[in-house]
């Protein structure tokens, strides 16, 4: 620790370049992967402005369970329908899995007020959200009995 002390002292320049590259790799960074909103912003926006939920998770994964009001526009399917997502004039907020695939599909729409949701579905449902049309995974899991050898 006293010799990185003693480099930053001898070396003042190089460690202020350094200290310039991270905050702009940081703001790139951020630019480049959207702006984020929480999951409580998420419902204020939805209230106050009318914000327009589209969850691009594929089909399956947005059956399994969605938030309320949104509509899917799985990923792959978003190149083709990026027109209609620009034409929006109320806030839009992509809804991925964990909010990284959001960041590209933010990035290729390119438009000032589309957000992506923090953490995604996941970040939604650990910030104890309610998810709509979630399947009966009980029914799913439950323990058959097992066959009887006697009659």
């Amino acid at each position: 620790m006293d010799r990185a002390l003693e480099f930053v002292g001898n070396h003042p320049f190089l460690f202020g370049i350094l200290a310039v590259l991270a905050v702009l790799f940081f703001a790139i960074e951020n630019k480049r992967s959207g702006r984020k909103i929480s999951p409580n912003t998420l419902g204020m926006m939805v209230n106050s402005q009318n914000a327009q939920l589209i969850d691009i998770r594929a089909k399956k994964k947005f059956e399994t369970g969605y938030i309320q009001g949104s509509r899917n526009i799985p990923f792959t399917e978003l190149k083709d329908r990026i027109e209609e997502i620009r034409a929006i004039e109320q806030p839009v907020i992509i809804v991925c899995d964990m909010g990284i695939q959001a960041g590209a599909a933010v990035q290729m729409i390119g438009k000032d007020n589309v957000y992506r949701l923090e953490g995604g579905i996941g970040g939604w449902q650990g910030a104890g959200m309610p998810l709509v049309g979630l399947k009966d995974t009980k029914s799913k899991n439950k323990v058959k009995a097992k066959p009887s050898l006697h009659k």
